[in-house]
């Protein structure tokens, strides 16, 4: 058998299991009388993460299968899946677009990443019907099978919000990108209360840029600056599938500095949870 039919055989198998623990979870949780809301208010995950894994669109994280086993009086059920989801993860190529690897590599060694956004929410921070919606919609048309593969893989690097020990994350975002309701107004609301729950977590830091700022340090476009563990800081931008990776030291200061500039002419972080919650009482 060819080494391209073993890779297809084990990632039909990785799909498989995936289906089927998330088929073990949607019952346990009919079965409690919870619904996936209820369920993730219990255990600290989004509503839409419970609906993902029921589908076996995302790798459940150990953190997950052992608290719903608990809650959910599973008797080990889910816990015994732990070893082979982990197998199952190593074996997985997350299949990022070519021009998005290097930098997706150091983003999974970061101990700090701070996030200048112009048009839209980091990928970091999105829901999973804001991201299959941004990607139904690109021109020229992606197919059904990319748009799943792309979806997954973001959704797959959201892990670092939460592993231990959690990087520093930092964000600022534009409030004309909060106020556009990309995907419908109940997915735009969604992502609303996605970010006011990450918000709210101590590794996390959100600011708005309000639109009637008479100055701007960010005018230049949007950014990334990384600092990956052991190693210097680095800038990153991207556009139109095309990125750019900065490692030179002057360069990356430069970018630093924009950034300090760009987060004392926002919101603060408080004040910003503030509006997002009253962007979500406006509808």
């Amino acid at each position: 058998m060819s080494d391209g039919q073993d890779a297809f055989d084990e990632g039909e198998l990785s799909g498989d299991l995936m289906r089927a623990i998330g088929k073990q979870v949607k019952l346990l949780r009919e079965r409690a009388g919870l619904t996936q809301k209820e369920l993730g208010d219990r255990l600290g995950y989004s509503e839409d993460l419970v609906s993902s894994l029921e589908r076996g669109r995302r790798t459940p994280q150990r953190e997950f299968l052992e608290a719903a086993d608990d809650l959910l009086s599973a008797g080990g059920l889910l816990k015994t899946t732990i070893e082979d989801v982990e197998k199952a993860r190593a074996k997985a190529r997350v299949r990022h677009p070519a021009w998005f690897k290097d930098y997706a590599r150091l983003e999974r060694e970061a101990v700090e990443i701070n996030f200048y956004n112009n048009h839209d929410v980091p990928g970091l921070l999105q829901t999973e019907r804001r991201t299959r919606a941004l990607y139904q919609m690109r021109k020229p048309l992606l197919d059904e099978e990319t748009i799943e593969q792309r979806v997954a893989s973001r959704m797959d690097r959201q892990e670092i919000l939460t592993r231990w020990p959690s990087p520093l994350v930092t964000a600022v975002i534009e409030e004309v990108a909060l106020r556009r309701p990309i995907g419908g107004w109940e997915t735009h609301n969604e992502q609303l209360e996605e970010l006011i729950k990450l918000g709210q977590l101590r590794n996390v830091e959100l600011q708005v840029m309000p639109t009637d700022r008479t100055e701007h340090a960010g005018m230049g476009g949007p950014f990334v600056l990384l600092t990956p563990r052991g190693k210097p800081q680095v800038g990153y931008m991207e556009a139109q599938n095309g990125s750019r990776l900065i490692t030179d030291s002057e360069e990356v200061r430069i970018i630093a500095a924009r950034y300090g500039t760009i987060r004392a002419q926002a919101l603060t972080p408080s004040e910003s949870l503030r509006l997002m919650e009253d962007m979500l009482g406006e509808q």
